[in-house]
């Protein structure tokens, strides 16, 4: 059968898992890491040859590309509905394809590098298998059933690599945080799932692009004749989708969802750049986007809320990302505000389109390809953060500093990555994010100019990072021990080739492979929006470079000076945890939890105490009535007997 062997791309991985998880205390470091490294090597190559197989396969009589169904089995029957486990090949399948395999292996690579000699190397391997997997079966699904069971796994598996280093209490609490976050967000998600499978009669994706079904296809998307009129112009698609994306806005750390991202910087560099840059948390765009057909159809009404939770949370990140010393925790914020750039994409499409005189569509070709350069670019950056930590063993600016001498290559590359996300062509970051900006332009002249400022905070505080990290001052005192020196070529690899994908992935024609109708598409800058954008890029690099290339920072200290209070809400998140903390403790836990506690103790566990309590005395009053005693017996019998007689002549 065609396309069979896309099995494979999720028992790899698995049979990997099993294997390092169970015989991983047996195994050395070296064969853990080969294991995990080969597993995941040969799903890269079977996404590829998946990729090519279909991009280059003939299109529908519609010109569209066909949804492919290799596999699809009914798990679990009920009645009308039923969950199925399957494989789907669409366009945004087969590109998260190879998004995630192509990062997940230089995350495998690199981490031979970085963990060497890491107490749990072969549990870490076992894990990063584990999420490849789950994060593969999510992109593939069938239905959204089967997406909402591995996007679960997807859960526990960042709750397993954040937490990895387990003997330490940041870890141990960014990993609770990051579980208890998303699966409160997950909530609503699935919420969401079971209205949508009420009301509909289907979990199905088969509505995706009008994509015709060639192979084992699944139950269509459908809505049940009795709920139809309702579904098709009311409010309960809407509500269901709303719910939806508030799960997804948890996974993709949007406002105010956000908090759990940065702490679970306290994971292993690789896992940040493995499930924080590239493939968890653009969880929630390929939500969206795989439900993008009903969002235009049933819910244009409920979009504002997708498009303004996206512009809010891009200008807050990118504020706070301004003011942060640690290098992780600014890639953090920079991930949270270009994941909001995917968001604001999706959300300002306003029709399906099937031809391109309109811009409906062009935020979700932009999302979709924004989605794709940026997890290639910020894995290098979170990589080569990993590099930079190596060497200096902090991850604060003011423990570095002048390290382009000592660590060229990492250099090179990481320079590469923050031209990309600042939006300077020819990288692709430009590419990608010119579309975002233009879709923006034309659905809101305001939301454009916002998100072009955001583009703007995003090149300063790139290069503020960039700055602060290899030119200024060299920390000596930091040196003293030991001289930075660049990683070995194990870590290294990944970075160029991570680099090299920057560079040329914007001159890739995505709209020819990804698009709304699922017809190709072609990219035309729109040069009244791009060259705006190139100025504001320009200038706020070269203000960056102003205050920040130097040994020293005068007019840096001078506006932190001038507005103290202003930076130090910024560099404490404007105070976003300690809300969450007064919410969750001294509203929900005492002003809720507390009294349903209450009431459950006295009032529910009363009621029952005393039932059982009655039950018993009751129990105790006539236990002597089955003494074994004849007499005693014989006794009751004729007293019952006599009293049963004299009731009865007195009724009568």
């Amino acid at each position: 059968m065609e396309y069979s062997y896309t099995i494979l791309i999720l028992l790899l991985p698995a049979l990997a898992f099993l294997v390092l998880g169970l015989a991983g205390p047996k195994l050395s470091h070296r064969t853990s890491g080969i294991i995990g490294t080969t597993s995941m090597a040969a799903v890269a190559v079977l996404s590829y040859i998946t990729a090519f197989n279909y991009f280059t396969a003939a299109r529908t009589a519609e010109g569209v590309f066909a949804t492919l169904v290799p596999y699809n089995i009914t798990w679990l029957p009920l009645g009308n509905l039923h969950f199925d486990m399957g494989i789907m090949l669409d366009p945004i399948s087969v590109m998260m394809l190879i998004v995630i395999s192509t990062v997940s292996l230089m995350v495998h690579i690199y981490s031979f590098g970085y963990m060497h000699g890491e107490r749990g190397f072969q549990r870490y391997y076992a894990f990063l298998s584990l999420f490849s997997m789950s994060m593969l079966g999510l992109v593939v699904a069938t239905n959204i059933f089967q997406m909402y069971l591995f996007w679960e796994l997807v859960g526990v598996s960042s709750y397993l690599l954040i937490g990895f280093y387990y003997t330490t209490k940041p870890a141990i609490a960014a990993s609770k945080k990051a579980f208890i976050v998303t699966r409160f967000a997950d909530l609503f998600f699935l919420i969401g799932i079971l209205i949508f499978g009420y009301t509909t009669g289907s979990f199905s994706f088969s509505f995706v692009n009008g994509g015709e079904q060639l192979l084992n296809g699944a139950t269509p998307f459908i809505p049940a004749d009795a709920a139809k009129a309702v579904a098709m112009g009311g409010w309960i698609l809407p509500t269901a989708l709303v719910l939806m994306f508030v799960g997804g806005a948890g996974k993709s750390a949007m406002f105010p969802l956000h908090i759990w991202l940065p702490d679970a910087m306290e994971g292993p560099t690789p896992v940040s750049a493995l499930i924080h840059a590239a493939t968890m948390v653009v969880a929630g765009v390929f939500q969206v986007a795989r439900m993008f057909p009903l969002w235009i159809d049933y819910a244009q009404g409920a979009m504002p809320i997708v498009v303004w939770v996206g512009v809010f949370t891009a200008f807050y990140a990118a504020a706070v990302a301004c003011a942060q010393s640690d290098i992780k925790r600014v890639l953090a914020f920079s991930t949270i505000s270009q994941i909001a750039f995917m968001i604001v994409a999706l959300g300002v499409c306003t029709e399906m389109v099937t031809g391109h005189e309109h811009h409906g569509s062009l935020g979700y070709m932009a999302s979709m390809f924004h989605l794709f350069t940026h997890a290639m670019f910020k894995a290098c950056l979170f990589l080569g953060a990993g590099c930079i930590i190596h060497a200096v063993h902090s991850n604060e600016m003011s423990m570095m500093g002048g390290l382009r001498k000592y660590m060229p290559i990492t250099h090179i590359t990481f320079l590469i990555s923050c031209l990309a996300i600042a939006g300077i062509p020819p990288f692709s970051g430009f590419f990608s994010k010119d579309e975002i900006l233009t879709a923006c332009m034309h659905y809101s002249p305001a939301v454009g100019w916002i998100m072009t400022g955001v583009a703007a905070m995003t090149a300063f505080y790139m290069f503020r990072l960039y700055y602060g990290i290899f030119w200024g001052t060299e920390n000596k005192e930091a040196h003293e021990h030991h001289t930075p020196h660049e990683a070995p070529v194990s870590m290294t690899f990944p970075l160029i080739f991570l680099s090299l994908v920057t560079i040329g992935a914007g001159f890739i024609p995505f709209g020819h492979f990804v698009s709304a109708d699922g017809k190709a598409y072609d990219i035309h800058l729109d040069w009244s929006v791009a060259t705006v954008s190139i100025i504001v890029a320009v200038c706020a690099i070269a203000l960056a470079t102003f205050i920040y290339i130097k040994d020293r920072q005068p007019l840096a200290d001078r506006l932190q000076k001038t507005f103290p209070r202003l930076h130090q809400a910024a560099y404490k998140r404007f105070y976003m945890d300690e809300v969450w903390q007064f919410v969750t403790h001294k509203i929900i836990f005492r002003c809720i939890s507390k009294p349903i506690a209450w009431f459950d103790r006295h009032v529910i566990d009363g009621t029952f105490n005393f039932m059982a309590w009655g039950a018993n005395e009751a129990g105790e009053s006539i236990r002597g009535w089955q003494s074994g005693d004849v007499r005693q017996y014989a006794v009751w019998f004729l007293t019952g007997t006599v009293g049963i007689a004299l009731l009865l002549i007195c009724l009568l």
